[in-house]
C-alpha cells in the first residue's frame, strides 16, 4: 500500500511539475520558482526510479546445475530405453512451461 502511495505521489508531482515550470517561467520569470519546481520534479523522478528498482516483484531465475544434470540423465535413460528423444524433450519443455505458469 505504501509503495502505491509513493508512486501516485510521484506521478502527481510530475503532472504538477510540467505546467508549474511553464507557468513559473512565463509569469514573472522568477528563477527561484523555476528551480524549485524543477528540482522537485527531478527528485520525484529519482524516488520513483529507486522505488521501482527496489520493489520489483519478479525474481530472477536461478539455474541449478545439479537438477539440470539429473533431468538430462533421466532423458538419456528414457531414450536408451526406446523412447523418442524429440518427444521426451518436448515433454520436458511442456513441464517447464507448466511449472512457470505459461501454458
Amino acid at each position: 500500500m505504501a509503495v502505491r502511495i509513493v508512486r501516485i505521489t510521484c506521478f502527481g508531482l510530475f503532472l504538477a511539475g510540467i505546467p508549474g515550470l511553464i507557468v513559473s517561467s512565463i509569469a514573472g520569470n522568477n528563477e527561484g520558482w523555476v528551480l524549485s519546481i524543477g528540482l522537485t520534479t527531478a527528485v520525484a523522478a529519482l524516488v520513483l526510479i529507486a522505488v521501482s528498482a527496489t520493489t520489483a516483484t519478479r525474481r530472477l531465475e536461478v539455474f541449478d546445475e545439479v537438477v539440470a544434470e539429473r533431468v538430462e540423465m533421466r532423458v538419456r535413460s528414457l531414450v536408451e530405453a526406446g523412447a523418442d528423444e524429440g518427444e521426451v524433450r518436448a515433454l520436458v519443455r511442456d513441464s517447464i512451461d507448466l511449472a512457470r505458469g505459461e501454458s
